[in-house]
C-alpha cells in the first residue's frame, strides 16, 4: 500500500466520528450588554444557528439588534452584529468561544448641526459559556463573550474618547433541525 491508501484509511474513523456529531440547532436569544462609556446597559435580542461538527468543536452564527446611547443622550447608536463564532467545548456542556463580527451602524446625534452616520465596522470577541440540553432536541444556553468594536464617534459632549468595547451576557433556546 502507498502512503495515500494508508492515510486515507486512517482518516476514515474521523469521517465516521464527524458524521455522527454533525447536529444544527437554530434559536433565539436574549442578553445584557454595556458599553465602557455608554450612559447605560442594554438589552439586545436576536437568533442563533449552531453547528457541531465534532464533539470537541462546533461553530455559531448570530444576527441581534442592540441600541445604546452615549453622552447622556448626546448619541444613539443602534446596530446589526452579524457575528461568526467558534466553538471548543472541553466537556460535553462547556464552550470556549472566539470570532468576529460585522456590524451595521447608525449614529444619531441629538444635535442637528451634526450629520447623522450609517456605517459598517469589524470587531472581535471571545468568551465562553454552558449549552445543557432541557429536553429532546432542545438546549439551554448562556454565555459571557467579550467584544473589541472601536466606534469612530464625530463628537458626543461631555465624553473624551468615549470606549465602545462591551460585554455582553446572553441567554437563549437552541432546537434541533
Amino acid at each position: 500500500m502507498n502512503k495515500k491508501t494508508l492515510l486515507l484509511i486512517g482518516l476514515l474513523p474521523l469521517t465516521v466520528a464527524q458524521v455522527n456529531a454533525q447536529s444544527l440547532n437554530i434559536g433565539p436569544q436574549i442578553g445584557y450588554y454595556k458599553a465602557q462609556d455608554a450612559d447605560n446597559g442594554s438589552v439586545m435580542g436576536g437568533i442563533a444557528a449552531r453547528l457541531k461538527f465534532l464533539p470537541l468543536l462546533g461553530t455559531e452564527a448570530s444576527v441581534n439588534y442592540r441600541q445604546e446611547k452615549f453622552g447622556h443622550g448626546a448619541v444613539t447608536v443602534s446596530d446589526w452584529p452579524i457575528m461568526v463564532t467558534g466553538l471548543i467545548y472541553p466537556l460535553p456542556i462547556v464552550y470556549g468561544a472566539i470570532g468576529a463580527g460585522w456590524y451595521n451602524v447608525t449614529f444619531d446625534y441629538k444635535d442637528p448641526t451634526v450629520t447623522d452616520v450609517t456605517t459598517q465596522k469589524f470587531g472581535w470577541h471571545f468568551g465562553g459559556g454552558a449549552e445543557l440540553p432541557v429536553g429532546p432536541k432542545i438546549k439551554l444556553t448562556g454565555d459571557i463573550r467579550y467584544v473589541f468594536l472601536n466606534y469612530d464617534f464625530k463628537t458626543v459632549p461631555g465624553v473624551s474618547g468615549p470606549k465602545s468595547d462591551f460585554f455582553v451576557i446572553t441567554v437563549g433556546f437552541l432546537f434541533g433541525v
